[in-house]
């Protein structure tokens, strides 16, 4: 395993699909990838703590770190945290980045936002579905002003907003984005994209939609060349 973080494996929106997540973990040593990093709905509609601990549990059962954010049916938010704790104790290698941060390999930080992140002026909810204003995504990581030399990934469970392609994104996300210049941003947003793969560019930073892991889609994304594979496991 290389002690810095080269290639990511980059997953979103798996609805409870644990047979798909278990086949993309057991293909991390022959993808050659040094973290794997998930956006989106992780849960299936029915018995969602049942539903978080399966996929917790695949995604921890990589021999890399995974680095995950809650998708906007992901609610209430109670269940996710419990569950998120509970496996984060058992498999060390899980990392909740929800309005928060972690560590990859080398002088990488990898930090998220997840639900919908909304510009409208929404109250924040957390009880039905996942969603923030704005400003709550912008203060939850204010903290990255402090850490300016490490290479970041962002992952986001909503689309920034990007003139020309999809003004329906969020302005805050992009804000961020151009604020702390990530190397990649991993974003999902069904509204607008479905399940299809989608690689753009906004400022210096590569937004990768990896395509939906319910679908058994998957990314790999070379973080130094910004080269981009994409997989299916069905």
């Amino acid at each position: 395993m290389r002690k810095f973080t080269r290639k990511v494996l980059a997953l979103a929106e798996p609805r409870g699909a644990v047979d798909y997540l278990s086949r993309v973990v057991d293909l991390v040593p022959e993808l050659d990838v040094d973290a794997i990093v998930l956006v989106g709905d992780l849960a299936g509609e029915e018995r969602k703590t049942e539903s978080y601990r399966q996929v917790l549990e695949a995604l921890g059962n990589s021999p890399v770190p995974s680095f995950y954010v809650p998708g906007p049916q992901d609610a209430p938010i109670g269940e996710y945290l419990r569950e998120a704790y509970n496996m984060e104790i058992v498999f060390p290698y899980l990392h909740s980045v929800h309005g928060s941060f972690a560590f990859a390999p080398g002088h990488v930080l990898v930090a998220g936002m997840g639900g919908y992140v909304s510009d409208e002026g929404d109250e924040r909810e957390e009880d039905e579905r996942l969603l923030y204003p704005g400003w709550e995504a912008e203060y939850r990581l204010k903290v990255l002003h402090e850490l300016k030399d490490y290479l970041k990934i962002f992952l986001f469970s909503r689309m920034p907003a990007h003139k020309g392609l999809h003004e329906n994104g969020s302005d805050a996300l992009a804000e961020l984005i151009k604020t702390h210049n990530p190397r990649l941003v991993v974003a999902y947003d069904p509204a607008y994209q479905g399940s299809t793969f989608k690689h753009e560019w906004l400022a210096k930073s590569l937004v990768v939609v990896p395509g939906s892991l319910a679908e058994g889609d998957f990314t790999v994304v070379d973080l130094h060349e910004a080269e981009i594979e994409t997989g299916n496991v069905r």
